[in-house]
């Protein structure tokens, strides 16, 4: 099993910038692709970005590409979306998830583990 607990989330007026975090526990964390999702009133849950083992592979939706980026620190078993230029849009609930297979995967049901989400708000 893999906890995960995300925590940043928080209200900003648009063009602002937010960092959210993921903590993971449990089982190895270093090897797992690690991806961020969010969830909109009303709408889907919709990828965001994800990211390789080390960090250095990446996959992002078009809408946040040059705004978002998706690092990570093993060390730490966190892993970050740092979010600038935020958009009232970006408004969501923002959800970490981890799988352990390789494929940066934009699925949302290709990911084993969630964390419980922490909100986003951005004013206009």
């Amino acid at each position: 099993q893999v906890q995960l607990v995300e925590s940043g989330g928080g209200l900003v007026q648009a063009g602002g910038s937010l960092r959210l975090s993921c903590a993971a526990s449990g089982r190895t964390f270093t090897n797992a692709v690690m991806g961020w999702f969010r969830r909109a009133p009303g709408k889907e849950r919709e990828f965001v970005g994800t990211c390789n083992w080390s960090g250095a592979i990446t996959r992002y939706l078009d809408s946040v590409k040059g705004r978002f980026s998706i690092s990570r620190d093993n060390a730490k078993n966190t892993v970050y979306l740092q979010m600038n230029s935020l958009k009232p849009e970006d408004t969501a609930v923002y959800f970490c998830a981890a799988r352990s297979n390789s494929y940066l995967s934009p699925r949302a049901d290709d990911y084993d583990y969630w964390g419980q989400g922490t909100q986003v708000t951005v004013s206009s």
